[in-house]
């Protein structure tokens, strides 16, 4: 039996200004790349800048941040947190 489960979604600073909301919950029947949950994103905030955001923001799976690794190498299982976070200024 296939059961639906989430993977939670995080935007910070200007991800979050961009996307209009604190984060989204995907469901999903299983795991996926970290390239499918940021298309996924994407696809839930269309127009405006988040793409543009989302795609200079460092990333973190859990608590796991993905530095340079390929994101359709990095798996995302259901349960995880993701984390996008765009580059902050100041001290």
């Amino acid at each position: 039996m296939n059961e639906t489960q989430v993977i939670r979604v995080r935007y910070w600073a200007a991800a979050r200004s961009a996307a209009g909301v604190e984060g989204d919950l995907l469901e999903v029947g299983g795991p996926l790349t970290l390239a499918e949950v940021t298309a996924a994103a994407v696809a839930l905030h269309p127009g405006g800048r988040f793409a543009d955001v989302i795609g200079v923001c460092s990333v973190l799976v859990g608590d796991q941040p993905v530095a340079s690794r390929d994101p359709g190498s990095v798996v995302v299982p259901p349960g995880a947190t993701v984390e996008f976070l765009p580059p902050f200024a100041g001290g």
